[in-house]
């Protein structure tokens, strides 16, 4: 069959590098994971391309590289501003740090395809022509629906541990089944997880939560032992119990699969790292903040206690400061979208010009949709926000420190506090321009006035 004409920018990319490798004589293929997502009909969101070229020959081949990892015959190959990974075809030595083989030898595709990880990802496909080299039975697998390791499962976690984690990723975003004997030696090495390098775990659990199947991404991890490893604050949530009037679907690690279910119906431009993370961890402390009063069980404190054991844990994931910075504001403040009714307006206006706002509130709306459904506090929230307008929740402010100083003030702390006194006024309605605002601070600071 023909290959139809590239449809992405980074398969053009990938497509005219594959033809400058053939027009040097050296062969050259897509390889891995877009292979696999090509023959499900999905559009891949990068391209590997597999070649007998050495490392060295690519680099004089393309002007902008970069070798990552020449030693085992990897180069980054930047074509029109999109980075392709070239890779020659290889075969591994034995692997001893759990990720890395000790040598590497050229290889011929077939011999290639028998040291990567699953079954699915071990194809290649000619982009010229289409055909498809399968020497490891992936289509069969795709077809079935299975997540298989190639070869001795064991053998292949051994390798890089953190296969064990991509598998359950695979599963959850294409909906497949884990392969028996690749699960089994899944539970059977899961504590070998703690071997890997934590940004590289952190990587992998942001992919689950943000690709697609998060609920039943995490449902995996818990079921193969790797979730109590990796994350034993949310494995933990199993079993601390709700009320049933707020919490009708269950227990906290129920209501926490619910939530992240329902980021599968986010558009995956608004499924980002820090609202996911704040999805998962949203109620991380309740389980240790759970008391009895009466019938009801109370989680008092759980929302400062949680922002902090969520920092906590994305700093251990190794999660960006912006990152981990928004995800405690969303902890913390999770619950604060319940008493805007009752808000001044001054206060409801600042708090609706937040900076994650947009995050905060798609978080409650989760929230609540895996819980008692209740949208009444959501709804009002954005109705605030369409009824006024994001662009005038904080208008600019009719006096600056710097009209205080033109009038005598001079620069100090008790400058701040009047600017944000005339604010809560200018957002009450009280003051409306600049000549009741200076009147109105004449008025109440003039006879403290330096």
């Amino acid at each position: 069959m023909t290959e139809s004409a590239p449809t992405s920018r980074a398969e053009r990319a990938a497509r005219s590098i594959v033809r400058r490798l053939r027009s040097a004589g050296y062969q050259a293929l897509y390889a891995g994971g877009c292979v696999r997502d090509r023959l499900l009909g999905i559009e891949p969101g990068d391209y590997d391309v597999a070649t007998d070229a050495e490392p060295e020959a690519v680099q004089e081949l393309f002007r902008r590289t970069v070798p990552v990892g020449a030693s085992f015959g990897v180069v980054i190959v930047v074509e029109d501003e999109v980075p392709v990974e070239v890779a020659r075809f290889r075969a591994d030595d034995e692997y001893l740090d759990g990720r890395h083989p000790v040598a590497v030898r050229p290889a011929t595709p077939q011999e290639d395809a028998q040291r990567r990880d699953f079954t699915i990802n071990g194809m290649f496909i000619d982009p010229e022509s289409g055909e498809v080299f399968d020497y490891v039975e992936g289509r069969t697998d795709l077809r079935a629906g299975i997540v298989r390791a190639i070869g001795d499962a064991e053998e292949r976690f051994a390798e890089d541990h953190l296969r064990m984690i991509r598998a359950v990723r695979f599963a959850a975003r294409l909906g497949f089944e884990i392969e028996a004997a690749t699960r089994s030696a899944i539970e059977r090495n899961a504590s070998k997880i703690q071997t890997v390098a934590l940004e590289r775990v952190g990587d992998e659990i942001v992919r689950i939560l943000t690709e697609g199947g998060a609920r039943s991404g995490f449902e995996l991890l818990d079921a193969t032992g790797l979730l109590a490893e990796v994350l034993p604050e949310v494995a933990a949530m199993r079993g601390v119990e709700q009320t049933p009037d707020y919490h009708p679907e269950g227990d906290v690690f129920e209501h926490t699969m619910r939530l992240l279910a329902g980021l599968d119906e986010l558009p995956p431009d608004r499924r980002d790292e820090a609202l996911a993370l704040g999805a998962l961890l949203h109620d991380v402390s309740k389980g240790e903040c759970s008391a009895r009063k009466g019938d009801r069980i109370t989680f008092y404190g759980h929302t400062e206690i949680g922002a902090e054991r969520a920092v906590a844990i994305c700093q251990r994931l190794r999660r960006s400061r912006s990152v981990w910075q928004e995800v405690e504001y969303l902890v913390r403040n999770h619950l604060r979208h319940v008493s805007a009714s009752e808000m001044r307006k001054s206060t409801l206006r600042r708090f609706l010009s937040e900076e994650h706002i947009d995050n905060l509130l798609a978080l409650a709306r989760l929230d609540a949709l895996a819980s008692n459904g209740d949208l009444t506090s959501y709804r009002f929230c954005k109705e605030q926000l369409e009824t006024i307008g994001a662009e005038q929740m904080r208008p600019p402010p009719i006096l600056r420190g710097r009209d205080l100083i033109d009038l005598g003030w001079q620069p100090g702390p008790q400058l701040g506090r009047i600017l944000e006194a005339v604010e809560t006024r200018q957002l009450e309605g009280e003051i409306t321009n600049r000549e009741q605002a200076v009147e109105w601070v004449e008025r109440e600071y003039g006879a403290a006035k330096p």
